[in-house]
């Protein structure tokens, strides 16, 4: 049986990021059946017994996500000419914190990164973290979360075009996910979507003969948008989950 790297191991079981998984071994912080692994590049069965030692768990207890909504005209993943990085948000005068009970706690900006995208033209539902495996779970192939976004559209929505952008389009040469897709109003759509290619409603609206006009993600998997205000920005609890 040909022997995996501990920490793909620990990443695809959703324990943490390679990264942080090549970490806590460094430390000796991780047991495989039962024996302590400190050596980086050990290789196991995938089927092997892992845990992490105590003074990992409570680390990764620490580490902060924040859900964000965020606003058209900022960037949400790497910083492009004259226009701003959605991080610049996340300061103590925008945080909505009527639910969460942490109070105010310093933001170690740094190490948040976005756990995918949301392009320039849309808004709503973006996540920050510090959490490797969350950034893992929301934008790894391997792991299908459900993304939920309300789109207002410029042109006639039919029932052909409907069903094409249910199951019917490619793009970049590959067929598409099926999607989930419901008319709320006359001009107005709603997605569910398990992959997330770019500008991916965009493009698919396009292709029907309808043009976006504003794009508001409003879930990802568990998580609401819920009554979160434009620009505001909460810490994600203990007890939520995707």
């Amino acid at each position: 049986m040909n022997q995996i790297r501990l920490s793909k191991v620990m990443a695809d079981r959703g324990l943490c990021s390679r990264r942080e998984a090549d970490k806590m071994i460094q430390q000796g912080f991780v047991k495989v059946n039962g024996e302590v692994m400190s050596k980086l590049g050990t290789r196991v069965d995938s089927n092997v017994q892992i845990s992490l030692l105590p003074e990992a768990v409570l680390a990764r207890q620490h580490l902060i996500t924040i859900i964000l909504n965020k606003p058209p005209g900022y960037v949400s993943t790497q910083p492009e000419k004259n226009y701003t990085d959605a991080r610049t948000l996340l300061n103590e005068e925008n945080e909505y914190s009527p639910f969460d009970g942490f109070g105010h706690r310093s933001l170690p900006l740094r190490s948040l990164h976005a756990a995918g995208r949301l392009d320039i033209d849309s808004s709503g539902l973006l996540i920050f973290t510090q959490d490797g495996a969350i950034t893992r779970q929301l934008i790894h192939p391997i792991h299908p979360i459900s993304k939920e976004y309300i789109v207002r559209v410029n042109g006639k929505i039919t029932e052909r075009a409907i069903e094409m952008l249910k199951e019917d389009l490619f793009l970049d040469g590959k067929k598409l996910r099926q999607a989930e897709v419901f008319q709320n109003k006359s001009n107005q759509l709603r997605f569910v979507l398990r992959e997330g290619r770019k500008r991916q409603i965009r493009r698919m609206c396009e292709l029907v003969g309808l043009k976006v006009e504003s794009l508001v993600r409003t879930r990802i998997g568990n998580i609401h948008l819920g009554p979160l205000p434009r620009g505001k920005w909460r810490f994600m609890s203990n007890n939520e989950s995707f």
